[in-house]
């Protein structure tokens, strides 16, 4: 029986190596990893969320990381992984910062009891950055680390696409 197997995958690879083709084909298009920015302010006059349009629609098995620009320091800007949550000293919920999405827009917005209340700082034209990651890639990158994901996902500056309402 192991003879006839050995056989026939010598015979399978004979074949294969003889076999051209001739004309032309197309391969599935790759998905492309895309980084936008938006600024936005958190009020009572838009609930508190900021939505945002995604066009052309992302691939469904793409992967949409949100961070918040939450200061800078000697190395550069620092940004925050949403959700992001922040809690008064007794433990109890402040206010937080969440995102969903859908294949074809995120939604960005802040949760909390008094949120008209949480320092402008906090508010007022906050700085986000829309991550599409392609799904091949979305185990495989510390998505913790906005600058391990830009980084591993080769995205230059002049790559993040500005949007403005």
């Amino acid at each position: 029986m192991k003879k006839i197997i050995t056989l026939l995958a010598i015979a399978g690879l004979l074949t294969l190596q003889s076999c051209t083709t001739s004309g032309s084909f197309e391969i599935a298009p790759v998905p492309t990893t895309e980084v936008f920015e938006v600024t936005t302010s958190f009020n009572s006059n838009n609930n508190f969320s900021r939505f945002v349009t995604l066009n052309p629609p992302i691939y469904s098995s793409d992967v949409v990381l949100t961070y918040r620009l939450s200061g800078s320091n000697s190395q550069g800007d620092v940004w925050q992984l949403l959700p992001e949550t922040y809690y008064f000293n007794d433990g109890t919920l402040d206010f937080g910062y969440r995102f969903d999405y859908t294949n074809r827009d995120v939604n960005i917005y802040m949760i909390g009891n008094d949120l008209q209340y949480v320092s402008t700082n906090f508010r007022l034209n906050q700085v986000i950055r829309i991550v599409i990651v392609p799904g091949n890639y979305a185990k495989s990158i510390n998505k913790k680390s906005y600058s391990d994901v830009i980084t591993t996902l080769n995205i230059k500056d002049s790559q993040i696409q500005k949007i403005d309402l």
